[in-house]
């Protein structure tokens, strides 16, 4: 997200390690907030990147304006990340570039592209130039540890901020803008579009038009029912699920309904000017079917919400644990300093009969401190079974961090930034040996090794 955002105020997750969040479950977070040990204190970085813990250590592997091999640069922006397992040892990152209409120049295209060039939407004023939004796909050899491929898998887009990946080995790539076709573009925008790593070169880009035009942030998808859970990066945004028509295919479309708290007096689970929503407390939850997900207007959030659902404090990261979802919203409680949910679905999630048993949700963390978490963004699941929480600190100061929350809602230090940008897309190996992280902004790619298992608290 870049400064222009931050000023404005607008506002991931693998699955690789679903089971390992089993330590998580039933454990209430604590009231208050504090610190632990974690991986033990971060050791200066001697080249000034990014302080880590003792025994890590980090390699870079993509940059901005590296030449990819279809000869287009890596663009700036690099939020949002999936790691998908490819078989061989072999890893495929696919990465949102968040880059809107006015930031041609930081795409990955250095002059006039072809006219039959695979691409959802370009200028309105120049079609030889394609919006320069999208994502690239970057191949890893684990064994080696080297960067083997690199390609542009998706253009045309506009602010691609985060998304998720799917059971069945795709990235969803969402769209955090809703400009109109005729504002400098030729369509509309608004979508999520999914990309499969498995083939080189330009996915098709089809808008998934069913599953909402909003202000999408992230997606992650229930790999026993293929319901995907949506955020969206609004003050008033609403948590959104999509049910599609067909298990895995989601280009056959579906229904888009939004989350209310069954108790009709608690619509807002912001928390800023009054605590509607208590940690330590599980609430059934009701799903309100939404009639027009094309939502010209843009007013999704508003449809909902004047149908009883909640809202939340600009929603952001999600990822699928075991038999669980987490979210963070990044402005959320008293003191605005972000606050965690966690879902739970029922074993009847999206059948007609959900409403004997429905799913609950709680406020797993809230926090009050923003020396020990702030801002949290994208989210993951660690190795331990923590969560990993990459910070969008809205500060001009070079203190960003990924944080690890424990089972009992408390924060410790997994990296600092040493450079004005934040940590965006962070996701592990299969084989939890390697977290890759983006740096947002120039772009860059880490991959931090380190003993995640060893940790205190």
């Amino acid at each position: 997200m870049n400064l222009t955002r931050r000023q404005l105020g607008f506002g991931l997750g693998s699955i690789a390690f679903a089971g390992l969040t089993a330590r998580l479950i039933g454990q209430a977070p604590v009231a208050g907030m504090n610190e632990v040990t974690g991986y033990g204190p971060l050791v200066p970085d001697p080249d000034n990147l990014i302080d880590l813990p003792k025994g890590f250590d980090y390699r870079v592997i993509s940059r901005l304006g590296n030449v990819m091999d279809d000869g287009f640069l890596v663009p700036n922006a690099a939020d949002g990340m999936g790691a998908i397992d490819l078989g061989k040892g072999k890893i495929a990152l696919v990465r949102n570039h968040e880059l809107s209409v006015d930031e041609y120049g930081s795409g990955p295209f250095t002059g006039k592209v072809p006219s039959g060039f695979l691409t959802y939407d370009r200028m309105a004023d120049d079609k030889s130039r394609p919006l320069p939004g999208g994502t690239t796909t970057l191949i890893y050899d684990m064994k080696t540890g080297q960067r083997e491929a690199e390609w542009l898998s998706l253009s045309g887009t506009i602010r691609n901020c985060s998304g998720g990946i799917t059971p069945w080995g795709s990235w969803l790539s969402c769209e955090e803008n809703v400009t109109r076709a005729g504002n400098g573009v030729g369509k509309d925008h608004g979508y999520i579009f999914e990309v499969s790593p498995r083939t080189r070169g330009l996915a098709d880009p089809v808008p998934l038009k069913d599953m909402g035009r909003f202000n999408h942030e992230a997606a992650c998808v229930d790999p026993r029912t293929g319901i995907a859970y949506l955020t969206e990066d609004r003050g008033d945004g609403l948590l959104y699920r999509f049910l599609p028509n067909q298990k895995g295919d989601y280009a056959k479309g579906g229904r888009l309904e939004a989350l209310a708290f069954a108790e009709t007096d608690i619509t807002d689970s912001r928390n800023w000017a009054e605590a509607q929503v208590g940690k330590g407390r599980q609430y059934k939850v009701r799903w309100i079917p939404l009639s027009d997900p094309e939502s010209p207007n843009d007013d999704l959030r508003k449809q909902g919400s004047a149908k009883g659902a909640t809202l939340f404090a600009r929603g952001e990261g999600i990822f699928w644990g075991k038999g669980e979802l987490f979210f963070a919203c990044t402005n959320g409680g008293a003191g605005k300093y972000g606050q965690i949910f966690r879902y739970v679905p029922s074993v009847d999630e999206g059948s007609s009969g959900e409403t004997d048993a429905p799913g609950m949700i709680d406020l797993y963390m809230e926090s009050t401190n923003p020396a020990f978490y702030n801002y949290g963004d994208n989210l993951a699941v660690m190795p331990n079974g923590h969560l990993l929480v990459c910070e969008d600190q809205y500060t001009d100061i070079t203190a960003n961090h990924l944080r690890g929350v424990n089972g009992k809602g408390q924060t410790y230090m997994i990296a600092r930034s040493r450079v004005q940008t934040e940590f965006a897309g962070g996701c592990f190996s299969p084989d939890g040996t390697t977290l890759f992280v983006n740096l947002y902004e120039p772009t860059m790619t880490l991959a931090i090794k380190g003993p995640w298992g060893r940790v205190s608290g």
